[in-house]
Parts: structure tokens; sequence; C-alpha cells
């Protein structure tokens, strides 16, 4: 009996489980995606309970996908998904919209695409095939290719909006970090359900598997099989063919089941080593030309080896052996050289029907035993069409090559060429430090230009050595390695055997000038930066001078210099806009710098406009590593003009991207912005902000740069938003280290606004005034009107404190007014809302507060901030009791008094008044010092506007 013919024993609380979750997909119309986590050791039963979850899936009408990963084939792109998806109805994909997109993980087809984008058009296409509840199950995860592992992580994090139930089984301790890791996120999040299979209880395997054994020699087999289901059927065949139980008790699984293969013949014995080394590509119109056997000859023995249950047969017709452990136990066991030359066939005979590249690599690389040219293009060319959606297989394929390439001086220039694109797939793929130690090799080997060779002559796909040098400072920075990146470009800018030339000069002046103000001061670059821009004008080298004119320009805008910042932003917007995209495939790390240099000086439509050409240029042209930048510059932009929405889209987006880079540095910057986005989207108490925030701070670590500087101001926003004044302070005065000169200088004025409030609610009230002078001063210096309204909000809390809330309004008010002067209609409706009130309350102002009040809480629903009208649901009561007082005290007068009242409105001065109702003047006056006193007022302007205010306005219920 096999383990997937077995009864499941001893697995009702799992079996629970499944039914759990299958009802929940059922019963939720609009869908309740869930993932299901089974681990266990190797034959502990995983495969069985995957089988059952699929077979009572389809009984209940859900359409059910089920594919795994395999041992030997780590390396071939989306293996597993590939593999559920051939499950799919051929009319899903042919009607889902982006099917193009998709190829590479419905079909293995190479595509160059973004591979982020190809994770949410994975995404799109499970909610498209999700007409009914629909279960994809990936068995053997713990061996998935990279890619696959990355793909897992996004739709763990980003589930299908669908009923759809995504199902893994994995060995736990041969689990990979990375997918320990996703699994291990979600289970903390809720989104995981973990089930971890033991091992079977004793008298039930007894009772169920062993009927008619006797008791102690059952009891003997199970407690040498330990609870292990696949290793308790070894036993138990192995028993019934003969063995003695004293025997079984002593023998390993392995000696078990290879057991099985001794009654075979030669050929037989062959045939399932063939099969083990081929893997999923078994199939029968494959096992002819590689045993070199027709397929009717071959007919027999696999009818044998299936009736034996050695081979089984899987969709569309392929092979395998019964269980992973039989394939690797068979494989290993195999002679070297008849695997060798089982994938050399195979290789050749998918070559003749024009297999996917990565299928043929995969046999191509286990052939491949000394050099062979032919070999070597087959993977080379595998890896180019793997590069973009599967770096990881990308860099495993060049480095086979590399290891092989002869160290040659005619292969020398292939041997730098291939380096250098092994380096850059491995910087895509998350290995920042093996490609940046590929890198140093790189720039120890001899310089085509000095040496005047026939690779610097024809200019190889891997450019001068400055490109190298470009590369390696780039990598060095996504590392937090500054120093280091700074180091190496001013070493090559001073190079003299050869010197740099004119064009590379510019390369590296544009790199050295990215590393500020990440961690070098803009101030330490900014002479670099004139030569740099200089040498760009000289050559007539017009996206040169633009992405020098970019990186000034945030260096400035960084630094507070607000007018040389627009200035060079202006002089750079000009050029960029008038250039073709393709003149600026090179320039969108600078676009990201540009439009983060307007965000900066509150030009949020430039800003936004350069963002978004950027990452149309930077999508079409694989440019990946640069997308972050261009997507949080956007993400800030929205979170300004109160789209928090779609700020924390974007930025969900950016951490995929940060994620599968590997770059910590990147990473905090990512989750910092994401923290201010999400604070805005979320409403108040909500978790996630604090969470976000404190994750972004760890990934920083002990940084002081000015991302670091940024998580933990963001933290700090988060923590005060959450109600924590004490983590507030300590996270900001953290951030900006001694004098809080590391807080960014165009910003300080927002992150003193933290300091101000959270010490005013500590009750310190002359550390806030302090801090709220140093705000109004830097915003002076900054005259920009965000931070200028910032400054006013902390000017507006101290008088609040000290109990003059009249002249805490009018800050609030000119704050508004400020914040919507540049468009920030975020900060103009948090502005409102906190002077809402206190307008309200002031018995000349009830109708301002109230407009206040309706004006910010519109733009806040509007742009679907929860925090906006969180806030003003809170001050809405107040609002509302004091915009309504004026009813009330208007009701308490006399029917003379209103009528007076009444007159007073109209403009009539008391001796009018007294004519028009036959009254003296001085019981006019009486009259009118009551009403005034009733009404709360003290000049006839006032009371003329509670009358106005009462006469036109509608009823306001906050």
């Amino acid at each position: 009996m096999t383990t997937e013919r077995m009864p499941l024993v001893g697995r009702d609380a799992e079996l629970g489980l499944l039914d759990r979750l299958l009802a929940d997909l059922a019963a939720d119309a609009e869908g309740r995606p869930a993932v299901l986590d089974i681990s266990g050791e190797a034959g502990i039963g995983k495969s069985r309970l995957t089988h059952e979850l699929c077979r009572r899936a389809a009984r209940g009408g859900a359409t059910v996908l089920r594919g795994r990963a395999t041992e030997y084939e780590r390396h071939i792109p989306f293996q597993p998904f590939t593999d559920a998806f051939a499950d799919l109805d051929p009319a899903v994909p042919a009607s889902f919209p982006a099917a193009a997109e998709v190829a590479p993980v419905l079909t293995g087809a190479a595509r160059r695409a973004d591979r982020f984008g190809l994770h949410r058009a994975t995404a799109a296409l499970l909610t498209h095939a999700a007409t009914a509840p629909l279960v994809l199950v990936l068995d053997d995860l713990h061996w998935a290719d990279p890619a696959s592992l990355e793909l897992l992580d996004h739709l763990v994090r980003h589930p299908p909006r669908a009923r759809v139930l995504l199902a893994v089984a994995r060995r736990e301790r041969q689990s990979p970090a990375p997918l320990t890791a996703t699994l291990q996120r979600g289970t903390d999040t809720g989104a995981v359900h973990r089930t971890v299979l033991g091992p079977l209880d004793e008298q039930a395997c007894v009772e169920r598997l062993a009927p008619g054994l006797e008791r102690e020699e059952a009891a003997r087999l199970f407690a040498a099989s330990e609870g292990n289901p696949l290793y308790l059927l070894a036993l138990l065949q192995a028993h019934r063919e003969g063995a003695p139980v004293s025997r079984l008790s002593t023998t390993g699984l392995g000696a078990l089941l290879l057991d099985e293969l001794t009654p075979l013949g030669a050929a037989q014995r062959k045939l399932v080593e063939v099969v083990a080394a081929l893997g999923d590509h078994a199939t029968p119109a494959l096992l002819a030309p590689v045993t070199g056997r027709t397929p009717a000859a071959l007919a027999p023995d696999l009818a044998e080896l299936t009736r034996r249950d050695l081979l089984r047969t899987g969709p569309h017709g392929r092979l395998t052996l019964r269980h992973p452990v039989l394939r690797s136990l068979v494989h290993d066991g195999t002679d070297p050289w008849l695997r060798t030359e089982t994938h050399r066939l195979a290789a050749a005979a998918l070559a003749r029907a024009d297999a996917p590249p990565a299928e043929r690599a995969h046999h191509a690389e286990r052939s491949l035993s000394g050099w062979d040219p032919e070999t070597a293009d087959v993977l080379i060319r595998a890896a180019e069409q793997a590069a973009d959606t599967a770096p990881a297989s990308c860099a495993h394929w060049l480095g086979v090559v590399l290891r092989h390439l002869p160290h040659t001086p005619d292969q020398a220039a292939r041997r730098r060429d291939l380096m250098l694109r092994r380096a850059r797939a491995l910087g895509a793929c998350g290995e920042l430090r093996a490609g940046r130690d590929l890198l140093h090799q790189v720039l120890a080997m001899p310089d085509p230009a000095a040496e005047g060779t026939a690779e610097a002559a024809a200019g190889t796909a891997g450019g001068s050595r400055a490109s190298a040098v470009v590369l390696c400072a780039g990598t060095e920075r996504h590392l937090g390695r500054y120093s280091e990146a700074v180091a190496l470009l001013r070493r090559e800018l001073h190079r003299t055997d050869p010197a740099p030339s004119p064009a590379d000069q510019v390369a590296l002046g544009l790199e050295l000038g990215a590393s500020a103000p990440h961690d070098t001061s803009y101030p330490a670059v900014r002479a670099d930066m004139a030569r740099t821009l200089a040498v760009a004008r000289s050559l007539g080298d017009e996206v040169g001078v633009a992405g020098a004119l970019a990186v000034a320009a945030l260096g400035e805008a960084y630094e507070g210099e607000t007018a040389d910042a627009d200035r060079y932003a202006r002089q750079a917007a000009a050029l960029v806009d008038s250039l073709p995209d393709d003149d600026l495939t090179g320039l969108c790390e600078q676009l990201a710098r540009l439009g983060w240099a307007e965000a900066f000086l509150e030009r949020f439509a430039d800003a936004e406009r350069h963002a978004d050409r950027g990452l149309a240029i930077a999508r079409r042209t694989g440019q990946l590593a640069l997308l972050p930048h261009l997507l949080l510059c956007k993400a800030h932009v929205h979170v300004q003009i109160c789209r928090p929405v779609s700020a924390v889209e974007l930025a969900d987006e950016a951490e995929d991207i940060a994620r599968g880079i590997g770059s910590d540095e990147l990473l905090a910057f990512v989750l910092a912005t994401k923290a201010h986005a999400v604070v805005a989207a979320c409403p108040p108490g909500d978790p996630r902000p604090l969470a976000v925030a404190e994750e972004a701070v760890a990934a920083a670590g002990l940084g002081v740069n000015w991302w670091a500087s940024i998580a933990r101001c963001m933290l700090g926003y988060a923590a005060l938003t959450a109600g924590d004044p004490v983590r507030a302070r300590e996270a900001v005065l953290q951030a900006g280290g001694p004098d809080l000169c590391r807080l960014q200088p165009s910003m300080r004025p927002l992150f003193l606004e933290i300091l101000v409030t959270a010490s005013l609610a500590l009750g310190e009230v002359d550390a806030a005034k302090d801090w709220a002078e140093r705000a109004r001063e830097e915003a002076e210096r900054l005259d920009l009107p965000v931070q200028r309204a910032s400054a006013l909000r902390s000017s507006a809390h101290i008088p609040l404190g000290l109990g003059d809330p009249r002249a805490a309004a009018e800050l609030f008010t000119a704050a508004a007014e400020e914040s919507a002067r540049s468009g920030a209609l975020f900060w103009e409706a948090f502005s409102l809302l906190l002077g809402a009130p206190l307008l309200a309350a002031d018995p000349e102002g009830p109708r301002q507060g109230r407009a206040a009040w309706q004006r910010g809480r519109r733009l806040a629903a509007a742009g679907g901030s929860a925090m906006l009208t969180g806030l003003a649901d809170a001050v809405g009561p107040a609002v509302a009791e004091a915009a309504d007082g004026p009813e009330r005290r208007l009701a308490e007068l006399t029917a003379r008094e209103r009528e007076i009242a009444g007159l007073v409105a109209e403009g009539l001065t008391s001796p009018a008044i007294a004519d028009r109702l036959c009254l003296s003047r001085r019981t006019v006056e009486t009259h009118v010092s009551r009403i005034y006193r009733k009404a709360g007022v003290s000049s006839r302007a006032a009371l003329a506007a509670l009358v106005a205010g009462r006469a036109s306005g509608t009823a306001f219920t906050g």
C-alpha cells in the first residue's frame, strides 16, 4: 500500500483544519484568501494530506491546481507554478487580458519583463481563474527555485482578491531561509495557517494498517518506523515478502526502498535510473531517444514498473518514481557517467523539439563535464532570458559557464563580460555581497583600455572599466558601504594610467553625487558635481548635464538651500522635458532625484510627472532596482496631496522590489515611507503604522544616514499618533543626534512638530516652546509653505496649552492657508480639523469653525485618509456643540429682544431702533446689554454675525 492510497490515520485535527478552510473558501462569495503551510519530515504524510485536500476540494466543486518542486531541478524558474498551471483549463489564460505577461509562470516561456510585475500579474490570473473556489497546492516546496519562492512571498503578502486557498507542503528542516521567513511572517500576521505533521499514533496505525499481524510483531515494526508512514509501509511490504522482523527493525528506509529494485532486470533497472535522472521531463517521447529503445520496446517494461508501483503516470503522460525519497536514492546510486550521458541525450532531444531554454539549460548543465562552447551557449542564452524574471537562475547558469571557461588570454574578454553579467544578476536577486565580491575580481583584472585589447576596441557588453566601477559603487551603496563607494569612485576619478575619459568622468561623477544625501553630506561632493556638470557641458552631453543638475537639485533641496535647489531643479526639468524617452534610458535614477527634489520643494505636480516618466522608462527597460526610488517619490507626493491609499499601494510595490534586491538600506527607506502613508491611511488606534515603522527602524539597524534618520522619525510620528509621546520624543531625538543635526534640514519643521506635540503631552511646556521657536526659525529659512504650516501648528500648540484657544485657532487657520498654497491637502485638512473646535468655541467664530470642519472632513474623505476622518469624527461633537450654542443662546431671548437683535443685525443704531419701535433710547440700550449677555457676545458686529449665521446656516450635526 502506498502513502497516497493508505487511509489517513491519526490526522483528525489536520483534516478538521482542511474542512474549515474549504468551508470558509466556499462561504465567502467575495473571496477570503488563505494560505496553508504543511510541514514535516520526509515520508511523514505531507503529500498524502495535500492529496486529501485536493480530493475534498474537487468534490466540493473547487478548481484544483497541483504542482511540485523537484530536488534536482532547483534552477528551472517557476517550476512548481508551471507544473500547477498545467492543470488549468486553457480557456482561462486565453480569456485573461495579461496572459502574455504571465507566460514565464504559465508555460516556462522566456519573456523579458518586470519580475515584480509578473508577480502581480500572477495574482491577477489567480483572481481571474477563481470564478469558483480555487485551491493551488505546491508540494515539496523546500526544493523550489528562488524565483518561485519570491513569487510565493508576494502571494502571501498580497493574496489574490478572490476565493483562493494556497497550500504549500515542505520539509521544515530543509526549507531555505527565504521560504521559512515568508511563512513565518504570514503566520505572525494571521495570513498563514500552519500545521506540523508529527509521528503517527501506534494503536491507530497497528489497527488500521497491520490488522493481520500479531500485536508484538506489528509493534516492533511500528517502533522501527518511529511513526513515519512511508517507513512503516515499506517495513510492512518487506515483511509480507518474507523478511524477518528482527532484521527489518534495524534496516534503514533507504535499504528497504532499494530492495524493491532487486528483482528488476538490467533494462528495467536502467529505465528506473533514467527516469530518476530526467525527473519531471521523463515522458515516453523523451525516454525513447535517451534510452535508444523504441516506444514499443519500452512499453512492457513501463507496464511492469507501473504494476510494481515503482513508476507512476502523472499529468500529460509524465512518468515519475513513486516518492521523492525513492527518486533521490536511485539518482544518487546511479553511475555518474550514465547520469551525464542521460542529460546529454535529453538536452539534444529537447533542442530538436525546440523546448524552452530553461529546460534545455537544466540538462545542458548536468551534461557539462568540461569546456563545450555549444553547451555553454545554451546556458548563456537561458541566462539572458531569465535575467529579468529569474535572476537567481541567470546567475547560477552564468556561474556554471564561468567554472568551465578556460583561463586563457583569448577568453579573457568573454570572462570579464560574463562576470559583469553575473554580478548584475546577483545584485538583482538579493545576493549583493556575492555580486560585490565578483565585481572586485573584475576590477582586479587588467584594464582592457590600458591593455589595448580587442575588447576595448570593440566595446563589449561589459563596457569600460568605469562602468564596472560605477556598478560596484552602486552595489556598495545598497550594502550601506558609502565610505567604500566614495573611496572607490574618487580613486577611479584620479587614475592617471590611463585616466578616465571625459564620458567616464561624467558617469563616475554622477555616481559619486548619488552618495549624497544618503550618507555623505552634499557639501562634501558639491565641488565634484560642479566639475561633472562642467565636463558634461563641454561634451555637449545633454543627458549628463540633466543628470548632474538633478543630483545637484536633490542635494541642495535636502540641505534646505531652497533657492539653489529650485534653480537646479528648473534647469534639469527644462532639459529632461525636452529629451525623448530613448535618451533618458540611462537617466532613470536621476529622474528619481529630480522628482524628490521637486517634492521637497513642494512642487508636487512636477514631482509626480517626472516620477511617472521615470517609472515608465524603468519598467520598459528592465531597470527594476530604480523602481523603488521612483515609486517612493510618488508615494510621498500622494501623502502630501491626501491620497494615502494609493500611497500605500505604491509603497507596497516598492517593498516587494526592495526585499527582492536584499538591501537593508533601501528596505529601511521603503518601510519608513510606507509608515508615513499607513499612518495617514489607517484609523486612529490601528496597530499597523507602528508595526511598519518598527520594521523600518530594525532594517536601518545602527545606521546614522538619511534613511535611518527618516525611519526613526517615522517611528516617532507613528508612536505619537498611537498615543505614546515618550517613545515619539525618544525616536526623533535619536534620529536627530546632537543638536538634531541629522534631521533632514528641508523637513526639520515637520519633525520638530512631533517634539513640540510630544513635549506638551508630557507637560514640558518650556521644552515645547524652544522646539516651536526653532521650528519657526527653520521654516523662515526654508521659505516653503508646508514647512511654514508645520511651524505655525507648532506655535499654535503653545497658546492652546496655555489656555488661549483664540490665538491657537488663528495659527491653525494660518497653517491651513499655507498648506493650501502648495496643494498639500493632507496638511491643510489636518490644520483645519485641529483648529475647527477652537474656532467654533469662540463666540464670534462658530460659522468659521463649522466651515473649517466641513472642509477638513471633505478633504479627508475624498482622499481616503482614515486618520483624518477619525480626527474629524473625534472633534465633530465639540464643533457641533459650539456651533449649536448660538441657537440655544438666541432661543433664550424674549420676543422683544429677538426683534431688537434682528434690527441690530440689519445695521440699525439704537436711536433708529428706538424710533422704529417707539421706545426710549435707554430702553433699547438696556435690551441690547441683556442680549449681549445672553448671546455671549461683546459687540454689535458679533451680534450681527450671530444672528446672520442663525438665519442662513443649515443644521449642523457633526
